[in-house]
């Protein structure tokens, strides 16, 4: 045998000796990857647990407890589960906008919802949101801009809804005001898909004046998209609204119809674009300055608003929490049977 035959036989012995390597490497990799991604998972629920744990410890909460004491157990569990269900219903409004990129896979769809749904909860000045483009970028390759565009139609949605609703059930508003502010809401709600289809020549204009076009095309899509959207929509607030007034209600031991504005004025302030951590402040001053023409005390209103607004934000943190327990797999091109993302 020859020296070169001898130095390529060294070459390929060393070269599967190096792959073997790899493959050692990579198996260990994927062994050990999952048990510190639920290590790291584990330690942020202790975490967040203790946190719990030392804010219900302290005195000046007490009162929230003595507001949560007339209620009983079945009706907890009763708005619980209906909360859970204006989060499927929230699902479905992202599985019939983004069909064509979910492929029916709703399991992934309604954990989206539960992460984003925490952490706009938590996450201050609505830096929550950003975990919807995110989460829909990484699990099914929607384009952050695409998923933004879809976020921000939603949330008009949402904030038209609930701008109706308020307009019905406000208490004292002149029934002039009233009327006027209900068309002019579903005025807006007409006006705004048709004005981003409408042909422009943005695209045509200067630099800013053309990034400006294709973010309305894109926006145009947004609001073509979705078949059920309004349904959707309308179904999620009745239902949400609906079982937090219920929840005042039995907070202020009063009637539906009284603690019902309280409701819809609590979320009304809680879709403010600017909020503090988790919302806190906004949320209680919109439900206590709704109940007050219902006359409830400003002082009732704002304790049973608080017990309101930390049943709901347990609500979104557990779930949320449970969701982030489970990934979902990704779409993304590197996942090898999951084919190209969609752009």
């Amino acid at each position: 045998m020859t020296a070169r035959h001898l130095r390529r036989a060294g070459e390929a012995i060393h070269g599967q000796r190096r792959e073997l390597s790899n493959h050692r490497i990579s198996r260990s990799n994927v062994v050990v990857a999952p048990s510190e991604n639920w290590l790291k998972r584990a330690i942020s629920i202790v975490v967040t647990l203790a946190l719990l744990a030392w804010l219900a410890s302290d005195q000046r909460w007490k009162m929230v407890g003595d507001a949560f004491a007339s209620i009983t157990p079945g009706a907890f569990v009763a708005v619980a589960a209906a909360l859970f269900v204006t989060y499927v219903l929230r699902a479905l409004r992202v599985c019939d906008e983004f069909r064509d990129d979910v492929n029916g896979r709703f399991g992934a769809a309604l954990r989206i919802i539960l992460i984003h749904n925490a952490m706009i909860n938590v996450v201050p000045f609505r830096g929550g949101e950003t975990a919807f483009p995110i989460l829909l970028r990484q699990v099914f390759g929607v384009s952050i801009v695409r998923a933004s565009a879809s976020l921000l139609w939603f949330r008009l949605q949402d904030a038209l809804v609930v701008g109706v609703l308020a307009c019905l059930v406000w208490p004292g508003l002149h029934p002039a005001l009233r009327a006027a502010g209900i068309a002019g809401l579903i005025a807006a709600a007409w006006y705004l898909p048709r004005w981003a289809r409408a042909p422009h020549n943005w695209t045509a204009g200067g630099r800013i004046v053309s990034k400006l076009g294709k973010l309305r095309d894109i926006f145009t899509e947004a609001t073509g998209r979705s078949r059920y959207g309004w349904w959707w929509t309308i179904a999620n607030w009745a239902l949400k609204l609906g079982v937090q007034g219920w929840l005042l209600a039995m907070l202020l031991n009063t009637s539906f119809q009284t603690a019902f504005p309280g409701a819809v004025g609590a979320e009304a302030a809680a879709i403010l674009p600017v909020q503090g951590v988790a919302g806190f402040g906004t949320y209680e001053a919109g439900a206590a300055a709704a109940l007050l023409y219902s006359g409830i005390a400003m002082k009732d209103g704002l304790q049973a608003a608080l017990a309101l607004h930390l049943f709901i934000l347990c609500s979104a943190v557990a779930t949320g929490a449970i969701a982030w327990l489970f990934p979902s797999k990704s779409t993304l091109p590197e996942t090898p049977a999951a084919g190209p993302a969609r752009k």
